[in-house]
């Protein structure tokens, strides 16, 4: 009885600690807003028109690439100038002042709220859910502050299971560790406590069909205690956020399962993006490891010709661009697959493997993978 008066005593300290942290956050977070708008007075005081100055989230000469922390936003940013007085850019400027207000009135009254909830607010105002989403990002930036820490949620898409159990933050307990159900990625990562596993490993799967299928052959059970998380194709916030947070509090290798694509390669790349390289220490995982399916397997394991997709020159310019890109410097094996892709100008899905035998994933290739490199 008195071990489990002792564990409440420590969940309520960890709550009460997170609470501090939360409050400190805020008013941090408050106190830049406030000086948005105070610049913003001072300017009309002036009589000048004011603006705001966001940083340029497209451009790669924005950001460096680090192997300890991934890509990231540079000491030296070009920025981008959003002015009242500018009939290109007074929409985005009034957009601006409206998200900020709403995320103000957020954190100010310690709630949250979607993108998407944003949106639906006034949709004739904003016109789509990306120019909401967009703004947000900027607003991120502009503040240098993680995305959670302005109320605004993400609605995840994205889907877990495995060795893991967790608090949410209104204490329900999540338990991930059903071998025929998995759970949702909580859209508010941030906030999620008492972390408990005995993974070895974290498994990103790209498509939810690969996912179901290592879900129904009990995968995270059968081979190894693993933890199993799919994004749906690209990764979400949510779905990254949760990577980030197990390899952080688990200290586990991460593997990513994708196909041998130019362009779901930027699934694994992704986890270090550039328009997001500004929460790189809250969303990248520089140490992914690409563990399938790799162009190289394609040839060793001679997969039939019939699952394999000729390329086209939107997958040629894609390969371009990636391999032109920071971090594929510092991935000497990713660079040696993609020669590979490149000269046999041919693509496979994870489910060509099927057209060998149908269990071949889930028995032979991913156990073999994972076996050799002494992972299980």
């Amino acid at each position: 009885m008195s071990e489990r008066f002792a564990e409440v005593d420590k969940l309520r300290a960890e709550r009460a600690i997170h609470r501090a942290v939360t409050c400190r956050r805020s008013g941090d977070v408050l106190r830049r807003i406030e000086g948005v708008v105070l610049d913003a007075v001072a300017s009309l005081s002036r009589d000048a028109a004011p603006a705001l100055a966001l940083q340029n989230r497209s451009r790669w000469d924005n950001v460096s690439f680090d192997s300890s922390v991934g890509l990231h936003v540079t000491g030296d940013v070009m920025v981008t100038s959003v002015r009242s007085d500018c009939v290109s850019s007074v929409n985005r400027f009034a957009l601006i002042l409206k998200v900020l207000s709403t995320i103000y009135k957020l954190v100010l009254s310690d709630s949250y709220a979607t993108k998407r909830d944003i949106y639906y607010n006034d949709p004739q105002l904003f016109g789509s859910q990306k120019t909401v989403d967009s703004i947000v990002d900027d607003i991120s930036c502009m503040l240098k502050v993680p995305r959670r820490s302005l109320h605004v949620l993400a609605t995840s898409k994205g889907l877990i299971s495995g060795d893991l159990c967790y608090l949410e933050e209104d204490g329900t307990r999540v338990d991930c560790s059903s071998s025929s159900l998995a759970v949702p990625v909580s859209s508010n990562v941030g906030n999620i406590t008492n972390i408990v596993s005995s993974a070895k490993f974290v498994l990103i799967v790209e498509k939810d069909a690969t996912f179901q299928r290592l879900l129904d052959d009990d995968f995270c059970t059968k081979l190894s205690p693993c933890i199993m998380i799919t994004g749906k194709g690209v990764p979400d916030v949510s779905s990254r956020q949760m990577v980030r947070k197990l390899w952080d509090t688990l200290h586990i290798p991460v593997f990513a399962l994708v196909d041998a694509d130019p362009h779901v390669h930027l699934v694994v790349c992704v986890f270090s993006s550039q328009s997001m390289s500004f929460e790189a220490h809250s969303l990248t995982v520089p140490s992914v490891l690409w563990l399938g399916l790799l162009p190289s397997d394609i040839e060793r394991l001679r997969v039939p010709q019939d699952a394999l997709i000729p390329f086209t020159l939107r997958d040629e310019r894609k390969l371009r661009s990636l391999r032109s890109r920071p971090y594929t410097a510092c991935q000497p094996a990713w660079d040696r697959e993609m020669d590979i892709m490149q000269t046999g100008k041919k693509k496979a899905e994870i489910q060509s493997l099927t057209f060998i035998a149908p269990e071949f994933l889930t028995r032979v290739y991913l156990p073999n993978k994972l076996r050799y490199g002494g992972w299980i």
